[in-house]
Formats: C-alpha cells, sequence, structure tokens
C-alpha cells in the first residue's frame, strides 16, 4: 500500500511538465508583484495624508490624521470601548448576512421550484431592489424597537439583492443538464439538489461576497438611526461632536471587518469549488 501511495506521489510530480513549472513560477511572482503594489500603494496614501494634514495644506480638523487615528484607536483599545462597539457591530452583522443568505436562497429556491410564481414576483423584486431602503428605517423602527431595527435594516438592503442574483444563478445552469435528469425520472428535488445547487455555486459565492458589504451598510445606518452602541453609533457622535478622529478610527475597524469577512468568502468559495 505503502509503495502504491509513493507510485502516485511521483508519477503526479512527474506530470507537472517544465511548461507548467514555469508558468506556477510565474503566478506566484505576478502574485508576489501585485500584492507590493497594493501594499505600497495604501503606504503612500497613508504618507500624503499625514503630510498634507500636518503641513497645513488641508484642515487636520476636517480629516484628521493617521497618527492621530491610531492614537485615538489605542486609547479606545485600552479603556475596552472600541472592544465594545466592535463587538456589537460585527454581532449584528453576522446575524445580519446569516439571516439575509438563508432567507434569500430559500426565497430564490421557491421561484426556481415554482416558474410561474418567479415570473410573477421577478417585477416586484427588481421594483424593490431600487427603493432606496434607508426610507424603510423609520418603519422598522416603530415596528421592531431600536435594537432589532438595526437587524432589520441590515436584512432589508440586502435580502432582495441576494433573492435576484441566487434566481439568475439557478435559472443559469446549464438546461441540458436538467432535461436529462429530468429525462431518467429525477424528482424536482434531485435536481435542485445534484444540477442546481453545484452548478450556481459560483453564483452563490458572488453573492455570499455581495451581501458581506450591504449587510455592513445596512448595520450602520441602523445604528445611525436608533442604536446606542455599534461602530455606526460612533461615527455619529464623533461627527456630533466634530471629533474626526473618531470618525475616521471607527471607519478603519469598519475596513478592517469588511475586509475579515471578505477574505474568510473567498476562502470558503476556493474550498467549495476546488471541492466541486
Amino acid at each position: 500500500m505503502v509503495a502504491i501511495s509513493t507510485d502516485i506521489t511521483t508519477a503526479n510530480a512527474s506530470a507537472i511538465t517544465p511548461e507548467r513549472l514555469e508558468y506556477l513560477k510565474s503566478r506566484r511572482r505576478q502574485s508576489l508583484i501585485v500584492g507590493g503594489a497594493r501594499f505600497g500603494l495604501a503606504l503612500l496614501m497613508l504618507a500624503i495624508w499625514e503630510v498634507t494634514s500636518r503641513q497645513g495644506w488641508v484642515d487636520p480638523l476636517l480629516i484628521s490624521r493617521p497618527s492621530t487615528v491610531m492614537s485615538t484607536l489605542t486609547d479606545l483599545a485600552a479603556s475596552g470601548e472600541l472592544w465594545r462597539h466592535t463587538s456589537v457591530t460585527l454581532r449584528e452583522t453576522i446575524i445580519g448576512f446569516i439571516v439575509g443568505m438563508v432567507a434569500g436562497i430559500v426565497i430564490a429556491t421557491g421561484l426556481w421550484w415554482s416558474p410561474t410564481v418567479g415570473r410573477i414576483l421577478e417585477p416586484f423584486l427588481v421594483v424593490a431592489n431600487a427603493l432606496p431602503k434607508i426610507a424603510l428605517g423609520p418603519i422598522l423602527y416603530v415596528w421592531l424597537g431600536p435594537s432589532k431595527s438595526v437587524y432589520g435594516m441590515a436584512i432589508a438592503i440586502s435580502i432582495v439583492v441576494t433573492i435576484l442574483m441566487v434566481y439568475e444563478g439557478f435559472r443559469a445552469v446549464d438546461p441540458s443538464k436538467v432535461k436529462l435528469l429530468r429525462t431518467f425520472g429525477a424528482s424536482r428535488w434531485k435536481v435542485l439538489r445534484f444540477v442546481v445547487f453545484p452548478g450556481s455555486l459560483p453564483a452563490l459565492m458572488a453573492t455570499a461576497k455581495i451581501s458581506i458589504g450591504l449587510t455592513l451598510v445596512g448595520v450602520i445606518v441602523g445604528e445611525f438611526l436608533s442604536s446606542t452602541a455599534g461602530l455606526g453609533y460612533l461615527i455619529l457622535y464623533g461627527s456630533q461632536v466634530f471629533q474626526m478622529d473618531l470618525v475616521m478610527a471607527s471607519i478603519v475597524m469598519l475596513l478592517v471587518i469588511s475586509t475579515v469577512m471578505y477574505v474568510l468568502a473567498e476562502w470558503c468559495e476556493r474550498k467549495l469549488l476546488r471541492r466541486r
């Protein structure tokens, strides 16, 4: 058994041609170059921001400066306020994202399951997607209260896009494969399980990455309207008392949250697509 495994490993290693090896090396070099360019560009932007603020070319009272933002983040972290507000926003984002994705996939599955219902409801979904969701804020506040309205706003902003994208992904699956399974007597559930879901996996993962950003936007809007904790509340409070360093520090934490969640979504996408 060990000999067989060794032979397979040797065969796989020998299967990599010099052209393939050179291609992999080129891709790795390109990835390193792109990563280094991104990091250098970020440092350059921060340096320009710091210099222009210190030299008085722009008013530091309006945009703060990176060194002041880092000092504010350090003070907030030492007092524990940073982790308290960040955890509130992170919890609301994760719950809103999960609920929005699950509900969106379930509704999109129902639309695919009944094409007639899908054709009837699709124009209404398009109109609902065009509706400015922030207009629903006062209504959600009255219906759900100050705390739950944040989750309601997050779900309201993300769920319609999720339904439309997942539904389009389901309909984009190769119809010949669906017809083949139906010819062999497969039920609609089996077609959904073995053809539609695997075939629309890239669309599902793309929807998840978009839904992350939309959910975070919904959470911040909800916190603007009603919350007494969270990064959205810090941004609103900082703008009211004109502490732009507090506003910028909160925005930095939002960038960290969105980046981490996006990277996790990309990691899941690579794992799932490789397994598929």
